[in-house]
């Protein structure tokens, strides 16, 4: 169940549940035991939901949830948001990574709830009005113990927008969205840094299988003070949030050193994005036997219970790069489980990270089912061989060798039959004859056989 919270003090909360009121087939009800103004009185029941309204800012309430029947899985407070940001609907967490000016208790973090949070924002993306921008915002404010996982959608940022009933009916269908919504997922992180909307953030929960628990924006983590200091709210940040990975935004040299203490392991956007839902234990083998995300290992398509680490034929792959690199990173990315990079990770390497056997393989979304190393490395060295065969006039996989004909320009036979050197030069090699002192020079008399071997 989720417990959806009103108050009454503010405007743009209640035209909010107002809407919710009519999206949904609710039940009144009366609790006679608590008082109206702490969200007894009249309240309503739906599948998966209950709203009570009180008469505090939400800011103001400690443990919330404790008014609500049973135990919530997941605390919304319908609210506004206050800025000179324009017409937005934002949603984020609550607490204080320093004092608390604003509710709560200073170095004090909520529950979080980052995979609601992440399907908040896509349902805000669905049902926005037109001229609305959608955010995520860094932790801040009251309250600091709500009672069970929550987070704040929000209606912003001025009086147009708290009367704006398109607005706050974007915002409860967005709410009534999360019922049955787990608040957490299986990768979380915490973030340290950047601005107040948290734009780098944003896009992980937006483009990853990532979610985002608490985020400490630059403003708070100056507002915390010396990080060595505050372990206990470092700490409480990724306990609240179920995450055991950091994300920084921006240069926290003490703050970095201080997580690495708390045994918090710190990766970037591209380890996130690389890793994306690939299963960890997986991620971990790959890194300790070929190397690094951030050194310019990339993933391909294969999964794999383990792997073999091999030499892809580094002729071979230069050449057929030289060729079409699109079509050789599609082959490498088709057969391996990952593979090295160079330079900036834009060329294929000539290491890879290969299935070790059939048996062992698991089935991706993307391939079929996985071979072993040997057949792996097979396939990509005929894969690669049909990419040759658009510049050379024969290829063919021996032993131990690809091996390549053409026949081509000599430019050699061209200065011995008295070709000067220059434009005529190129016409012959483009295929097309020429004329040397009245006489017809046809292509096919400067040209001779090549055969190229790559090792395999």
């Amino acid at each position: 169940m989720i417990a959806i919270l009103e108050s009454r003090a503010d405007r743009a909360s209640e035209h909010i549940c107002d809407r919710l009121r009519e999206r949904a087939d609710w039940t009144e009800r009366t609790d006679d035991v608590r008082p109206a103004a702490d969200g007894g009185g009249t309240y309503y029941r739906t599948e998966g939901a209950e709203l009570r309204s009180f008469d505090d800012l939400h800011i103001e309430l400690e443990r919330p949830a404790d008014a609500f029947d049973g135990d919530p899985d997941l605390l919304v407070f319908a609210s506004r948001h206050s800025g000179d940001t324009g017409a937005l609907l934002t949603g984020h967490f609550t607490g204080n990574f320093g004092a608390a000016e604003f509710g709560g208790e200073p170095d004090a973090l909520a529950e979080a709830a980052p995979d609601a949070l992440a399907r908040l924002l896509a349902a805000f993306d669905e049902y926005a009005p037109e001229g609305y921008e959608v955010g995520m915002e860094g932790t801040h404010h009251g309250p600091t113990d709500v009672g069970c996982p929550s987070l704040f959608a929000e209606l912003g940022s001025g009086d147009e927008q708290w009367d704006d009933p398109a607005g706050a009916d974007a915002v409860a269908r967005a709410i009534l969205d999360l019922r049955g919504v787990d608040p957490h997922r299986d990768r979380q992180v915490v973030g340290f840094g950047g601005n107040h909307y948290a734009p780098r953030f944003e896009r992980i929960v937006r483009e990853t299988g990532w979610a985002v628990g608490h985020v400490a924006p630059d403003w708070a983590l100056e507002a915390m003070g010396h990080p060595t200091a505050h372990r206990a709210v470092l700490e409480r940040a990724f306990e609240a949030s179920e995450a055991e990975i950091a994300l920084l935004d921006g240069e926290w040299p003490v703050l970095e050193e201080t997580l690495t203490d708390l045994d918090c392991r710190i990766v970037s956007e591209t380890w996130l994005r690389e890793v994306d839902e690939r299963p960890l234990e997986l991620v971990d083998a790959v890194e300790s036997a070929l190397g690094t995300v951030d050194d310019g290992i990339r993933f391909g398509d294969r999964l794999a219970a383990s792997v073999a680490v091999v030499e892809l034929p580094a002729e071979l792959v230069g050449t057929a790069q030289g060729i079409d690199p699109d079509r050789v990173r599609s082959i490498v990315e088709e057969h391996t489980v990952a593979f090295a990079t160079e330079n900036g990770g834009s060329r294929v390497g000539s290491r890879a990270a290969i299935p070790v056997a059939d048996d062992d393989v698991v089935e991706s979304e993307t391939t079929e089912r996985g071979i072993g190393s040997s057949e792996s490395r097979t396939a990509i060295v005929e894969a690669l061989a049909d990419v040759l065969e658009s510049k050379y006039e024969t290829v063919r996989v021996d032993d131990d060798a690809v091996v390549a004909e053409e026949t081509a320009f000599d430019p050699a036979l061209a200065r011995q039959i008295g070709v000067p050197e220059g434009p005529k030069f190129g016409t012959l090699a483009d295929g097309d004859p020429v004329t040397v002192d009245g006489e017809t020079v046809s292509p096919e008399r400067v040209r001779t056989e090549r055969t190229r071997r790559f090792p395999i």
